[in-house]
């Protein structure tokens, strides 16, 4: 990741661990790998074991992401920092949809799902390179969805508001969000996490998110696609329709 401000814990293998576990305890197989979405060719090639294992793969979703937390504003922001965001948060989005993209096409069925961000619709202080790579995931499931109509392919964003991860929950986090302090806790971030929305809540449970995800992969959802579903408290009455 180079020494560019990532101030928060990333997921290690015993994520991935915990995840095959829960999957298989529902009686499911799990293929687990780790890859880089800035790669293209190791995400063809995770594309390809996991056809070969699965025999095809009818959704995706494009979720990972970083958020960089220099505190600097744009015209301080380092070329690294910039750089980094913008290829894991949007090229790596790209990358996903390019992966598994020609198969959906040559079944004619397929559901892609993106992470987007309530911060995809607005902007905001020291955040200039999230908010770009945001707003680009927005343009890029817009065109994509125009790309895989015709071959029964859906692609949609999600634009979730503050949730309770490690992304926020960060030393990091907490002082941008409450500079005045020296060292805020969740508590004190809190009021300035709810200011973000419009619903009086400092933030949303991953589960909300997950079930919106569960929502535009399932078949009664064939009539959405280029839509941004926004999970973000009312944050989004904010901004023009």
């Amino acid at each position: 990741m180079g020494s560019t401000p990532i101030r928060y814990p990333l997921p290690e293998r015993s994520d991935l661990e915990q995840t095959v576990k829960l999957v298989e305890a529902e009686g499911q197989r799990c293929l687990a790998a780790e890859a880089d979405v800035r790669d293209l060719d190791a995400l063809h090639d995770l594309v390809a074991q996991a056809t070969d294992e699965f025999g095809r793969i009818d959704i995706a979703c494009a979720n990972a992401g970083v958020a960089t937390t220099s505190g600097r504003p744009v015209h301080e922001m380092t070329a690294e920092t910039w750089r980094q965001v913008i290829d894991i948060d949007l090229t790596g989005v790209f990358n996903t949809i390019r992966a598994v993209g020609p198969g959906m096409v040559e079944r004619r069925y397929g559901r892609i799902i993106a992470t987007a961000s309530m911060m995809g619709r607005t902007g905001g202080p020291h955040v200039a390179g999230y908010a770009a790579a945001k707003w680009g995931v927005i343009g890029l499931v817009k065109c994509a969805a125009h790309d895989f109509a015709p071959y029964g392919v859906t692609v949609n964003a999600i634009a979730p508001g503050n949730v309770d991860t490690p992304m926020i929950q960060n030393e990091s986090i907490r002082k941008l969000m409450r500079p005045d302090l020296e060292n805020p806790t969740r508590d004190d971030a809190a009021q300035a996490f709810q200011r973000l929305h419009v619903i009086p809540i400092p933030w949303l449970e991953p589960e909300e998110i997950s079930r919106a995800v569960l929502f535009l992969a399932a078949e009664d959802a064939r009539g959405i696609s280029g839509t941004v579903m926004s999970i973000d408290a009312g944050a989004s009455a904010r901004v023009t329709a």
